[in-house]
């Protein structure tokens, strides 16, 4: 009776491969799911990719929000977000149940083809035999693995980590680096510190001191002048002249 599978070759061959890559791909989303409910009972040193790249984008949206108000919709976008090569664990879900549906449609192929060669129904009968044998397959095994199930699992791990755990913690370590290291700047910006007008009255005297001049010998010589040398210094040094302000302004341009 089951000779028929030797005679169509091409027909089974296609009954068993998209068979057994839908049961491969259920396979591989139930263990990736099984994988991250385990890493998730310890976050802090996960070694997890997916997992590390949900801690990491939590805290920039908390640092850059000022914090996060609805956690669980951040954790059904990260979700839906998940991906395994160029297509998400959901691609590959509905991909898992197309090919089941492809292993049936040849199977009906073979029982046509049979039907049309006249075949008699205990000849065909081996392609309804391999049809209900993989749907058995295929939902039987879909409710064991549970990947729905798997996944609301994982779901309310990570938002009980987020909301109970991560939440909390980053506040006290943004605290604890200004406290060691002061305020962080940020990174390529240029500050520019500019002195006092008032504050450069001084500088005459540093440079007086400096070269050796002998200022204040001559301003005890004269008690009288004193105080009005000094304002016409500090007149003098407040005066900002046109070629200060256009080098002020071209350093400010160019930062």
């Amino acid at each position: 009776m089951f000779t028929i599978f030797k005679e169509e070759k091409v027909i089974t061959a296609g009954i068993l491969v998209f068979l057994c890559l839908s049961v491969l791909v259920r396979l591989m989303l139930a263990w990736m799911y099984h994988t991250m409910i385990r890493e998730t009972d310890n976050m802090a040193t996960t070694g997890n990719r997916l997992l590390k790249q949900c801690k990491v984008k939590f805290a920039n949206c908390y640092q850059l929000n000022g914090g996060v108000s609805n956690i669980p919709v951040f954790v059904d976008k990260f979700l839906n977000r998940l991906s395994f090569g160029h297509l998400s664990f959901d691609a590959w879900y509905h991909l898992s149940g197309q090919c089941m549906l492809f292993s049936v449609i040849f199977a009906g192929m073979g029982i046509c083809k049979g039907i049309l060669d006249g075949r008699m129904l205990g000849e065909i009968l081996p392609f309804y035999i391999a049809s209900f044998l993989g749907l058995y397959l295929y939902f039987s095994l879909s409710a064991l693995v549970d990947i729905k199930g798997k996944r609301r699992v994982l779901k309310t791990n990570l938002i009980d980590y987020l909301e109970n755990h991560l939440s909390g913690r980053i506040p006290v370590t943004e605290q604890d680096y200004v406290r060691l290291y002061g305020a962080p700047k940020l990174p390529g910006r240029r500050t520019v510190e500019l002195m006092p007008i008032r504050g450069r009255a001084a500088q005459p005297q540093e440079m007086v001191r400096e070269t050796g001049r002998e200022v204040f010998s001559a301003e005890h010589a004269i008690p009288g002048k004193t105080e009005d040398r000094g304002m016409s210094q500090q007149d003098e040094s407040s005066s900002v002249t046109e070629e200060e302000l256009q080098a002020l302004l071209q350093e400010l341009l160019t930062v």
